[in-house]
């Protein structure tokens, strides 16, 4: 499962790291309108998960709905290359979201499923970090071949296919889901609203953490084009989600193995202290180096907390429920990114970059005032 998600992120982010650069300059997309679809894209994937993470619960099947999912975002690869209108990419990307969408909440719910309660901050944190591998080999591909094709964007993102196909055949032919007694099972049980209402109070102050986690940050195509902004060249913009990625890979794993023994607020803080950094720097940056810097932060950041925040999930849902409980959190935290998106592309379009990274630090600060205090009162209870 790890490394058919490098397999499949070495072609999205092969693709995504030079799409905002191709919808802007070749295709004539306005600032707004590259936010809009990176966030509608996303809100899709959310909507999906619930969805199919409820499925996979009432079917108790997981791989199948996993395969289908990458499976159909391998078939949205080539659509890129022959875009010839932003509809063409929207489309694209939308369809290749909806994939990722059926994918995510059974995957994310297997993975629990796979490994020992007292090292799932590592197993999250084990396949974060594979993820992570390929979309930097993504981008690092995007500028050898862009330099290598003489800026073919087209013909580069149609090699984006290969490592798509790879990623659905290691997982048709390599991963097993594990034998189920009949009484952990619940199929044959029709999973309705009030199965929602099983659901924990202490599992959705997760999710409403993850939602202001998720407003603090926005789509990373707004890196990228903060440092072509900031001179870099087109050939080497790839190279910021290759910083980004470094960073993430990098750390994620000691990342999710450390939310396993330590305190989860600390790591936390140090997620959103690390944020409001990268924000500062990229709004204030004036040249490519700056961007990389910030960038960095950025992989940082996601490294501390995306693997705690599924851990987090697993650990506060009934086992049941798994893959419903994955759905709802992806669910809110994609409507947090689509209103995150629209609002930096707004906010770009109306006050320049600063602005955009400005307000990012700012709800990061935000989040962290509300996670202090919340600690507080818990503690004073």
């Amino acid at each position: 499962m790890g490394f058919a998600s490098l397999f499949m992120d070495m072609s999205s982010e092969l693709i995504h790291s030079l799409l905002p650069v191709f919808m802007v300059t070749v295709l004539g997309a306005s600032m707004i309108t590259v936010g809009i679809i990176e966030g509608v894209a996303e809100a899709a994937a959310a909507v999906m998960k619930v969805f199919s993470g409820a499925l996979s619960d009432f079917l108790r099947k997981r791989k199948f709905l996993m395969v289908s999912g990458y499976a159909l975002a391998a078939l949205t690869k080539p659509v890129f290359p022959l875009a010839t209108t932003v509809g063409w990419v929207f489309t694209a990307r939308f369809v290749d979201r909806l994939g990722k969408g059926i994918r995510g909440a059974p995957r994310d719910a297997l993975v629990s499923e796979l490994t020992e309660p007292g090292m799932r901050g590592a197993a999250y944190g084990l396949r974060q970090a594979l993820d992570s591998v390929g979309a930097l080999l993504g981008p690092l591909l995007a500028v050898a071949l862009m330099i290598w094709l003489a800026n073919d964007i087209r013909l580069v993102m149609w090699l984006a296919v290969i490592p798509a196909c790879i990623a659905v055949m290691l997982l048709m032919v390599y991963v097993r889901e594990p034998e189920r007694t009949p009484q952990a099972g619940n199929a044959g049980k029709s999973l309705t609203l009030v199965d929602m209402r099983r659901l924990p109070s202490r599992y959705w102050l997760v999710v409403g953490l993850g939602a202001v986690f998720t407003l603090a940050r926005f789509s990373e195509a707004f890196l990228v084009l903060r440092a072509q902004d900031t001179g870099l060249p087109l050939s080497y913009v790839p190279v910021v989600m290759v910083v980004m990625n470094v960073f993430y890979a990098g750390a994620a794993y000691p990342a999710g193995a450390a939310a396993d023994h330590m305190r989860q607020r600390t790591l936390l803080l140090l997620g959103l202290g690390t944020l409001i950094l990268a924000d500062l720097m990229l709004a204030f940056a004036t040249s490519p180096v700056i961007v990389l810097a910030g960038a960095a932060l950025w992989g940082l950041h996601m490294a501390l907390t995306q693997g705690l925040l599924s851990k987090l999930v697993a650990d506060n849902a009934p086992a049941e429920l798994l893959g419903t409980a994955f759905g709802v959190f992806n669910l809110v935290s994609g409507a947090a990114l689509l209103l995150a998106s629209v609002i930096a592309g707004s906010l770009w379009s109306i006050a320049g970059p600063s602005a955009t990274f400005l307000a990012g630090a700012a709800f990061a600060a935000i989040a962290t005032v509300g996670l202090v205090a919340g600690t507080r009162h818990r503690s004073t209870r």
